[in-house]
């Protein structure tokens, strides 16, 4: 009995980092990228992150500089329906073992798991002289949040309520206790998960010739994350109220760092501007400072004070082009690949994806005067999930993004861009007829939701 509701615990510990982690991209870390998705072919600040390469090709020499500020937030919810024990069929007289009768009915709950960043900033800046230009940025580009999880997960109740079943089943055959069946306790379980990786890069660009640029440069980047939890069950109060399995706690800060190379080209061909970059893969380990372990010996044991677990940040390409219509019409197109199959994850998890992820990027933006610049932008996002992959605390979902803004034009030197996007996500049913290990069928159907605004400063001394 313990033994399972411990290792359900430890799951719902273990995932908690791939919940916050997703609520940010490694893109949208500007308002010109929420106000028009495709930025890859960007030759304005922004660039920083997006486009170095195209930093060569700033209209002017000197200083450039940017402050953004966004706030994003981000909802997990999973409804469940899975197959609990509701009694004793005596022993088999075959294998002389129990014989556990199934609910007639399953047990369904809507789950519900909120994540939110209100304020996530970012800085760039670049020094344009000459054909070299010297850039950088400081960001938030992975994490970001705090997920809570008010109301458990499926995967805990369903192991949880098999465990206390099948423990309590044992001490009634020993005539020690009755059976205990869902409906005699009560599971109260509390988390909280954060993570955060900063990352401050710098690089240097230079201007071939005159269309042609490349950039190199390096990305730090420092990963600290935290969970904080408890869980209890107990018999209701008019059964006595007293704990039908052992109290669990867990208190644990985890801390890590890694280097990210950077290259880029970009190609200016009259109105065509044609921009690249590559990340290299991350090798990220997070080691665990833990203050409160009530079991780091067996199934808590990956918390155990000094135990590193990996968290690779993958390699990501991106290709984008912007073509300059008219003088007052711009259009971008734009594509990611993130080689997620061969980043390292806790318990080795990429090998269940079956690719990487690709991204499709479209933008537009048009020239209402000389002060105002309105755009949209879209963006489909498709993994390469499989039902192994997908895990009540670490679940994906296809999905498509759209987003909305604008520039204003302060002075000569000043301009402000704002943003919203928001993503749709395709829902992910996984049927399972062994449902989180309790030998009962199940099914999970995973939904999600995403809404981000910010604004941008862009400021040339």
């Amino acid at each position: 009995m313990r033994k399972i509701s411990l290792i359900s615990f430890m799951m719902l510990i273990v995932s908690t980092s791939t919940f916050a982690g997703g609520l940010l991209t490694n893109t949208n870390q500007h308002a010109a990228f929420l106000r028009m998705l495709s930025r890859g072919a960007t030759t304005e600040i922004d660039g920083a992150l997006s486009n170095p390469a195209g930093l060569a090709f700033l209209p002017n020499d000197g200083f450039h500089m940017s402050l953004s500020i966004q706030s994003a937030f981000q909802t997990r919810n999973i409804d469940a329906s899975f197959l609990t024990y509701k009694g004793f069929g005596g022993m088999d007289p075959n294998t002389g073992k129990p014989i556990l009768i199934p609910s007639d009915k399953p047990f369904t709950k809507y789950y519900k798991g909120k994540a939110a960043a209100p304020v996530i900033p970012s800085i760039f800046a670049a020094y344009k002289s000459g054909d070299w230009t010297i850039s950088g940025f400081f960001a938030i580009t992975g994490g970001g949040g705090k997920a809570s999880f008010d109301d458990g997960l499926p995967m805990f109740d369903s192991s949880a309520m098999a465990g206390i079943f099948q423990g309590s089943l044992q001490k009634y055959l020993k005539g020690e206790g009755p059976i205990v069946t869902p409906d005699m306790y009560d599971i109260n379980s509390a988390m909280d998960g954060r993570q955060y990786i900063y990352s401050v890069q710098l690089g240097l660009t230079y201007k071939i010739n005159e269309w042609l640029s490349a950039f190199a440069g390096g990305r730090m980047n420092y990963f600290t994350g935290g969970y904080k939890g408890f869980l209890t069950a107990t018999l209701k109060e008019n059964l006595g109220g007293t704990p039908v399995m052992s109290p669990i706690g867990l208190d644990c800060d985890q801390t890590g760092w890694g280097l990210t190379p950077v290259i880029g080209l970009d190609a200016k061909l009259g109105k065509l501007n044609i921009g690249a970059k590559y990340e290299f893969k991350t090798n990220l380990n997070i080691e665990n400072s833990t203050k409160e372990n009530t079991h780091p010996n067996d199934v808590l044991a990956a918390f155990k004070h000094g135990v590193n677990t990996p968290n690779d940040i993958p390699s990501m390409l991106s290709v984008a082009a912007a073509y300059e219509f008219i003088l007052v019409l711009r259009a971008s197109v734009e594509y990611h690949f993130f080689d997620d199959k061969n980043a390292g994850m806790a318990d080795g998890k990429q090998k269940f994806l079956t690719k990487g992820t690709n991204e499709y990027l479209a933008g537009i933006e048009w020239d209402v005067t000389k002060q105002l610049t309105v755009s949209c932008g879209g963006q489909i996002t498709d993994y390469g999930l499989s039902d192994n992959y997908q895990s009540d605390t670490s679940f994906s979902c296809d999905s498509y993004t759209l987003g909305f803004g604008a520039k204003l034009k302060l002075s000569e030197r000043a301009a402000l861009n704002v943003g919203y996007m928001w993503t749709t996500y395709d829902d992910y049913t996984k049927v399972s007829q062994n449902y989180n290990g309790t030998g009962l069928s199940g099914t999970n159907v995973y939904s999600r939701t995403n809404k981000v605004f910010g604004l941008s400063i862009d400021y040339r001394f």
